[in-house]
């Protein structure tokens, strides 16, 4: 009897201290304020004016043409927007058109860099407005580009604009990065990285693209919420292939063509899950800055992970594939080559991973299955990349935060993990705070615009970007 009590004493400390945890989390988060006015009606809707005139600038990129008459108008069209910006800063050029300017602050030997891209994917599909035209309709404005991502570029050029008219000088170095080819994947911030490298310039905090302020991101979370990029998924392919000649022995007998055996290794690859799953310390930082927003019994979950993150690590697939993405590497079989009377089949495989050390183990996996259908598995000779996380734990980060909660005292915020990928996954090695996170605040339909139909953008959204890099900038301190 005695043991008894003694376990159901331990129950209810262990109770306690859970129900504790939950709740001393939320007293002790950021307490959510209502929604305010940053820049007035009449400004915002002079900023989409001006905004519309980048919007008209067909500056796609697709991989095989570019029109370098649209991009050249882009670059006039900044020079006539923001005429302080062209006569202050220094403008280096990368590549065809990837901008890097610069503005000399009072410590020279420090730097921090905003950045964006200027180029768009085509408008394809079917438009209620015309794709370039920078229509302003409905308190939105709608074209190619206004999420994705000219909104944040202008954003940022319109605050260091109206700033440097008070007389700003930062207090330290500021670059302004734009590239040309972000959607394809292009070289722009490739040289601008040699360039950096070669002159032995680091960053201190770079904010780019790849997070936003959006709907809660699952059930359960009572607001919008402010999503901080701070790692991207490493991305590798491989080149898997059956033959005739490369089965395995137990096979060579087998009247299964190559066809066959690479179909059942693909069906066995999707079955089941065979890499490692983890809660890595980004991911529970990002179920650590949800909590204090959830319903009691998420947050009493996402407030003790030390006691439920294994519970959560095999629920999370079940729950939610963009979270399930995040806590280890993802397989998909992207083209297949092959016939019923072919001695070869080939097939490719994209592999996004989370951690390179376990990605060597994941890829150990892989190969293990292939072999027992007879599949030889090759890494791809290009395209595979893996980049660190930032470190979410520096005063970089918690600054970008602060200034999240004085523009936007509304929603909460967390860092997560893009599953995607961006232009600042580059500047890992010369940055340790690499933040991705673009200030501007968009429903369901406009996030599921980007690289879709009737892109468009709220002026509010407009006016709040530009609010936030001007307290951003005017605030910085790295002294």
């Amino acid at each position: 009897m005695i043991f008894l009590y003694i376990v159901l004493a331990l129950i209810a400390l262990l109770l306690a201290v859970l129900v504790i945890r939950a709740i001393l989390c939320k007293a002790n988060a950021r307490q959510l304020r209502p929604e305010k006015e940053n820049v007035s009606p009449e400004k915002c809707e002079e900023y989409a004016n001006r905004l519309a005139e980048m919007i008209r600038c067909k500056t796609v990129s697709d991989g095989e043409t570019r029109d370098d008459a649209e991009f050249a108008k882009l670059r006039e069209t900044m020079k006539t927007l923001f005429p302080l910006v062209h006569e202050r800063l220094e403008k280096l050029t990368f590549g065809d058109d990837c901008w890097m300017y610069r503005l000399e602050g009072r410590d020279t030997t420090r730097n921090i860099m905003v950045m964006s891209h200027h180029d768009v994917v085509a408008a394809t599909g079917e438009w209620e407005h015309e794709p370039f035209g920078g229509e302003i309709i409905d308190g939105k404005i709608w074209g190619r580009g206004t999420v994705d991502t000219k909104t944040p570029l202008f954003a940022e050029f319109s605050a260091l604009e109206e700033l440097l008219v008070e007389g700003y000088v930062p207090p330290c170095n500021l670059w302004i990065g734009s590239s040309h080819n972000e959607e394809i994947a292009g070289d722009g911030v490739p040289k601008a990285l040699e360039y950096f490298e070669q002159n032995g310039i680091t960053f201190e905090l770079i904010l780019d693209e790849g997070g936003a302020v959006i709907d809660a991101p699952m059930g359960g979370i009572a607001c919008k919420c402010a999503m901080m990029a701070i790692h991207e998924k490493g991305r590798f392919s491989v080149e898997c292939t059956a033959s005739d000649g490369d089965a395995h022995q137990g096979l060579a007998a087998n009247p299964e063509t190559p066809v066959v055996r690479m179909s059942r290794f693909i069906t066995d690859i999707n079955s089941k899950n065979r890499f490692i799953r983890r809660m890595y310390p980004e991911v529970r930082a990002m179920f650590e800055g949800l909590a204090p927003y959830s319903v009691f019994p998420m947050r009493l979950i996402f407030a003790n992970l030390w006691f439920f993150a294994p519970l959560l690590k095999v629920l999370i697939p079940k729950i939610n594939a963009q979270a399930a993405s995040m806590i280890g590497t993802m397989c998909s079989f992207t083209a297949i080559n092959g016939s019923s009377q072919s001695k070869k089949c080939a097939a490719t495989a994209s592999l996004r991973c989370v951690n390179d050390d376990d990605f060597k183990q994941d890829l150990e996996a892989f190969k293990q299955v292939a072999e027992k259908y007879g599949v030889t598995v090759k890494e791809a000779e290009s395209g595979n990349e893996y980049h660190r996380p930032a470190d979410f734990r520096l005063p970089q980060f918690a600054y970008v935060k602060n200034c999240i909660g004085e523009i936007f005292p509304h929603v909460g915020a967390a860092p997560f993990i893009l599953p995607a990928g961006t232009d600042a996954r580059h500047f890992s090695d010369i940055c340790r705070c690499v933040v991705r996170f673009a200030p501007i605040e968009i429903d369901a339909q406009q996030y599921a615009s980007v690289h879709s139909p009737n892109e468009n953008i709220s002026l509010k959204a407009v006016g709040n970007a530009v609010a936030f890099y001007k307290y951003f900038l005017r605030n910085l301190n790295v002294d």
